[in-house]
């Protein structure tokens, strides 16, 4: 027995021509449809679970019918509920149908079309900073009476008001509600001290209360900010340059700061100092005033790569990356090549002076000797030569010295095997120096192949 009826059978078989059917065939094809119909609504289920969803709806069953290769059904899309008209046609007989609602095409015509929807789009946040949530439009507002700080209209979203050509009004900082008026006013007076040139004694103390106070996390993006801008906007000031990082290595002293989400905004402040192009003013501050820059510089990055590299498996080697790059650069002033030698040393350790720095001196040995030649930047490039002599000197702590010299040639020979390996200038500097185990450690890849 069936559960489909099957006098539903013997009227479509009665629609479509067929007058009369054996009472067999009839109950095998209500058992026919009531399995096709239960196939249909097992895969139709299947569809609605992997949507995550717990009503069946008509796109399901459709995606089912498609499945299993058979037409879907058209016209039944609509997300309205379907109403059923019922005609009689005939004593005890009711035809139900679906009704179709009647649309004036005039009205349709002269509707107004929609707008048209914006694109998805996708944009970053920050949710907390230090425990601390920004007012920002993307966050929920904690409490009642700042929503009349938070910002509104296109200009509160960079983004929206660049579409809107609004992108060039000036937008107050949307956190500078969330400082107390006491840091901000901190804030202003340390910054303010450490540009005060005329003033040692201020300046000590601004450095002194970064490097001790507690309390001064919900400053220190403004501080990192700061120097960025500072570092950016003033290549030409060595006093400026130097202040910003004397207000580094102050952040980085102090104890209590937890400094390691902002690392990636200090580090290419101190890089820029670094391996800059051009810093300060020949004319005011001297030709080689900026050598001490890059030197305090360096100890700070030395100082960030080994208090938080290893937390962070990418720090070193992007700091190597880029300071191989400007040192591998001879377009680049003898300053930038100090700079980047200066890097290498200090973030790589004596293993990236042999693996980075030792390969590339005899083609950089070219470069010395035109910069040797030239009396403008003779001084330049000898600071650039004892910058490589410091970093070889790592060598020879970390190399596998055998305990007599009789390994290397002598005199002349010896000279030429270190011209050979490390070019005229460098290699004539060492063998000028006479310190046979920094030699021994230089010509060491030689007698450990």
């Amino acid at each position: 027995m069936s559960v489909w009826n099957p006098e539903n059978v013997t009227d479509v078989a009665e629609s479509i021509g067929i007058a009369s059917l054996n009472r067999d065939v009839v109950e095998h094809l209500a058992r026919d449809v009531e399995y096709r119909m239960s196939q249909v609504l097992n895969e139709a289920l299947k569809f609605m679970r992997h949507g995550k969803r717990t009503t069946l709806t008509t796109q399901d069953v459709s995606q089912a019918l498609r499945l299993l290769d058979v037409e879907p059904l058209y016209g039944y899309e609509s997300i309205r509920p379907l109403r059923f008209g019922e005609a009689s046609i005939g004593p005890g007989q009711p035809l139900f149908y679906v009704e179709d609602e009647e649309v004036d095409f005039e009205k349709l015509i002269n509707a107004p079309l929609p707008k048209v929807p914006r694109e998805m789009s996708f944009t970053a946040h920050w949710l907390a900073v230090e425990g601390v949530q920004p007012s920002i439009p993307q966050n929920p507002l904690t409490d009642p009476r700042s929503a009349e700080l938070a910002a509104k209209g296109s200009s509160a979203n960079s983004t929206l008001a660049a579409v809107s050509g609004n992108d060039n009004v000036t937008v107050k900082p949307l956190v500078k509600h969330v400082l107390s008026k006491e840091l901000q006013l901190y804030f202003e007076r340390i910054c303010g001290a450490i540009l005060d040139e005329g003033n040692d004694e201020y300046r000590s103390a601004a450095f002194a209360s970064l490097r001790t106070d507690t309390g001064l996390h919900q400053l220190i993006p403004y501080f990192v900010q700061f120097v960025a801008d500072k570092v950016t906007h003033n290549l030409k000031s060595i006093f400026i340059l130097s202040q910003s990082m004397q207000l580094l290595a102050a952040l980085l002293d102090n104890q209590s700061l937890y400094l390691a989400p902002y690392v990636p905004g200090i580090v290419p402040s101190i890089l820029t100092c670094l391996v800059g192009k051009h810093l300060g003013n020949p004319a005011i501050d001297g030709a080689t005033t900026h050598f001490a820059l890059r030197d305090y510089s360096a100890s700070l990055l030395s100082k960030i790569a080994k208090q938080y590299g290893p937390s962070s498996s990418t720090l070193k080697p992007r700091i190597a990356r880029s300071c191989l790059k400007h040192f591998l650069d001879s377009h680049k002033p003898f300053g930038t090549h100090y700079g980047a030698v200066l890097g290498l040393t200090m973030i790589a350790g004596a293993q990236g002076v042999r693996a980075l720095i030792l390969p590339s001196l005899k083609t950089y040995d070219l470069h010395l000797q035109e910069g040797m030649k030239d009396d403008g930047k003779r001084e330049q490039a000898d600071y650039v030569v004892q910058a490589i002599l410091r970093g070889l000197q790592t060598l020879q702590e970390d190399a596998v010295i055998t305990a007599t010299s009789n390994g290397h040639p002598e005199s002349d020979a010896l000279k030429e095997r270190l011209v050979e390996a490390v070019g005229e200038v460098v290699g004539g500097r060492l063998y000028d120096s006479g310190r046979q185990g920094l030699i021994n450690a230089v010509l060491e890849k030689d007698t450990t192949v």
